[in-house]
């Protein structure tokens, strides 16, 4: 009885491994991950000859010169310890065959290590590349865990604005930026896309709205003097190409409309309760870092637009309009604005929670491949 069970107990932790070990293996995402890895891959390839190409222009580049290219190009990701530690196990692979093929094995001492001495080092470089990996996953999760922080709460009251949001990354960080900062004069509402995502349009977001929140203590700008003023800083540094599309809205404590300016971002959509029905909220502008600050003032609008009990605002980035579902359509437009017809009279969580629903419906198991943010403002009325 008890080998059977020990037998058993062996079968069944065994039997455990196999599990977490295939845990996650379906075939769309087993295809989904392959084609994410070849894109990767296709990428490097395009780096890595990309000079090579111009030099040559229409010269075709032979097909042993591409691959010592990508041969390179990878193992430059490596550090100079483990590119040495890899090369060494090539080259030991490479001479054991090759030392069978002029059969000389008998001569050399050291054949029979060869094999284990590759495959060991290869085995050792694999591991040491995942436990890096895994570092560094924690502490981009612990980036995600920040940047969370750094969000507003999902539902807030202003005075007598009701506001909710949210926001979804595509990668572990993004760089989609939403805000509401109350002052004593009124509410500012901010929603603005980094170029790029990821942990550098993270750390710009970051910045983005450090400025923002100094700007407004200090200031206490309209929202065109709030796009100038980040638009000095964003272009200060010259080998900077970053650039970003941004919303701003003031909203006056116990006032019946609001200020807004546009900086290339995404057109909100405005509810009417008293006509039922949505405006685009459309003005000229460019994006922030896309020209001169002086430039900028010229052709940034200021505009002013009535905000009475009933009525509410949706502000969105391009990932929400341009999320695809698994035929490839895009969400668009005109189905938020079908809903805020219809639920635009609601309060501000009901309309966000409408349009999550909504989009989640849309893409079903499909993966944003953008960053995803949006907010929602209410005239609750008194």
């Amino acid at each position: 009885m008890g080998l059977k069970n020990e037998a058993q107990s062996a079968f069944q932790n065994t039997k455990s491994v196999y599990k977490e070990y295939i845990s996650g293996m379906t075939r769309e995402r087993i295809g989904k991950e392959f084609y994410k890895d070849t894109d990767r891959l296709k990428q490097l390839y395009e780096e890595a000859i990309g000079e090579e190409l111009q030099q040559k222009e229409s010269e075709e580049i032979p097909g042993h010169l591409k691959f010592l290219r990508l041969f390179s190009a990878l193992t430059q990701r490596l550090n100079p310890t483990r590119r040495l530690l890899f090369g060494l196990s090539i080259i030991a692979f490479l001479f054991y065959y090759l030392f069978q093929f002029l059969q000389i094995t008998g001569y050399v001492l050291f054949y029979d290590l060869l094999i284990p001495f590759a495959f060991g080092s290869m085995l050792m470089l694999l591991l040491v590349e995942l436990l890096e990996k895994s570092d560094v996953k924690r502490e981009i999760d612990l980036a995600r865990e920040i940047q969370l922080s750094l969000l507003p709460n999902t539902q807030q009251r202003c005075h007598r604005l009701e506001v909710s949001s949210f926001a979804n990354t595509a990668k572990e960080v993004g760089g989609d930026y939403v805000d509401i900062i109350e002052t004593a004069q009124g509410t500012y509402i901010i929603i603005a896309d980094v170029s790029g995502k990821g942990l550098t349009a993270a750390l710009y977001m970051v910045r983005m709205q450090a400025l923002v929140h100094l700007i407004i203590e200090k200031n206490q700008p309209t929202p065109k003097e709030l796009f100038l003023e980040l638009n000095n800083y964003v272009k200060s540094d010259i080998a900077d190409k970053t650039f970003v599309t941004a919303c701003a809205a003031f909203f006056p404590k116990d006032e019946n409309h609001f200020t807004f300016a546009r900086a290339g971002h995404n057109p909100p959509i405005l509810f009417n309760k008293e006509r039922d029905a949505t405006f685009n909220l459309r003005s000229d502008g460019f994006a922030l870092g896309m020209t001169s600050s002086q430039n900028l003032e010229l052709h940034l609008q200021e505009k002013k637009f009535q905000f009475h009990p009933g009525d509410s605002v949706l502000f969105y980035t391009d990932g929400l309009t341009e999320a695809r579902n698994a035929m490839g359509e895009e969400y668009g437009q005109d189905r938020l604005d079908a809903l805020l017809s219809i639920y635009g009279s609601l309060h501000a969580q009901t309309i966000i929670q409408k349009v999550q629903s909504s989009l989640e419906n849309f893409i079903g198991q499909e993966k944003p491949a953008d960053d995803i943010t949006f907010t929602c403002v209410h005239h609750g009325g008194e």
